[in-house]
């Protein structure tokens, strides 16, 4: 999987989209992206929200302006698998498939191949010299090689898991905090602050810790940092 080990510009990580096109748009409308920054989506863009298919066209057309890091979370594996009639197929559309699947028409055949090869190319982890990205979980000293799509895509945060002896950070998403504000705890931040549910929407700057917050209804905010919504 991708290993970056040296950085140019500024790294950017977004939680948890869940089709909230016009919040993600405003943010990147606030980034200000350029060649050298890399922008990393933690997965879960697709779902539950009114625009899968704007969220999606938004993160391709950004492959121009800046590095994409794409990582596939459980709700990307549903609609891939769901897509193709597989055992996922009627649990992704009670869960936010139905609303993806409308952005596109409300037929299968109307999601554009390159809306499925991005999904189905999407990473399973990413990782710098500061940090390891993923969507649900890592465990603490397994190689990310060595972990499973259920540790990957599906395990929920406790908030008490251990640091990884690292000592790099570990930025997650899925574990929706209902509050809207980013748990953060020793050697760990989840980002997934439940942008559908009317919350912001929240990305990082991965080195200065400042974020990024908007809401579907366009609201936006910054000039908050990571440690004013510590949670123990």
């Amino acid at each position: 999987m991708m290993d970056q080990t040296t950085q140019k510009g500024r790294t950017f990580a977004i939680g948890d989209i869940h089709g909230c096109d016009v919040a993600l748009g405003t943010i990147l409308y606030h980034l200000e992206l350029t060649r050298d920054d890399t922008f990393i989506c933690l997965g879960d863009a697709v779902d539950r929200g009114p625009g899968t298919k704007h969220v999606i066209e938004i993160l391709l057309d950004l492959k121009a302006t800046c590095k994409l890091v794409m990582i596939k979370g459980n709700h990307e594996e549903m609609m891939l698998d769901g897509m193709n009639g597989g055992h996922w197929e009627s649990t992704w559309l009670q869960h936010g498939g139905k609303e993806a699947l409308d952005s596109y028409g409300g037929r299968y055949d109307l999601v554009p191949e390159e809306h499925r090869i991005f999904m189905a190319t999407a990473l399973d982890y990413y990782q710098t010299e500061t940090d390891i990205f993923v969507h649900a979980t890592a465990v603490p000293g397994v190689p990310l090689e060595d972990l499973t799509p259920q540790e990957l895509r599906w395990d929920r945060l406790k908030g008490d898991e251990e640091p990884d002896p690292s000592g790099r950070r570990i930025i997650c998403g899925h574990t929706a905090q209902k509050s809207g504000k980013p748990l953060v705890f020793d050697g760990w931040v989840c980002l997934d602050t439940a942008a559908y549910r009317g919350n912001y929407l929240t990305a990082i700057d991965v080195h200065t810790n400042e974020l990024f917050q908007a809401k579907q209804s366009g609201k936006y905010r910054d000039g908050r940092t990571l440690k004013r919504y510590q949670m123990k």
